[in-house]
């Protein structure tokens, strides 16, 4: 077994912003009646300011207006880096529309008619806690 590295804080971010930026999908779970509920979402990201994108009749949405603890997890899928990322997390529902058109790109085309589509949300992920597992790095935590 090889060693590991242990990060500062800021070279921690930088690992987990570039883990970001490198995953584009992710798993998201959300609390339904009491029990888990997961699903693959597509992860868009500035830094560690984490959003998704979604049909606001959904059931996760409810879920989040409901409960708005949700988990996030990425990495070492086949194509992926190899990291793993795990985000606890709140999670705001939102229509603003600045961040409808940030968050836009022709793949959401598929489900809704443009960033000015009324059903076309944004879930605002906060992370709260952040752990962090690299190629050279045993587990580390990050947290707000």
């Amino acid at each position: 077994m090889g060693k590991t590295e242990t990060l500062d804080r800021s070279r921690l971010e930088q690992a987990i912003v570039e883990a970001l930026d490198n995953n584009k999908f992710c798993s998201l779970g959300t609390v339904e009646d009491g029990k888990p509920k997961v699903r693959y979402m597509a992860l868009f990201n500035e830094g560690l300011n984490i959003h998704l994108a979604t049909d606001l009749k959904t059931h996760k949405v409810e879920e989040l207006k409901d409960n708005p603890n949700a988990y996030l997890l990425l990495g070492y899928e086949v194509g992926g880096t190899k990291e793993v990322v795990e985000v606890e997390a709140t999670v705001q529902v939102t229509a603003d529309e600045g961040l409808r058109k940030q968050v836009w790109n022709d793949s959401l085309k598929e489900w809704f008619s443009g960033p000015d589509d009324p059903n076309y949300v944004i879930l605002d992920v906060k992370p709260t806690r952040i752990e962090y597992v690299g190629k050279q790095t045993g587990r580390q935590v990050w947290e707000k």
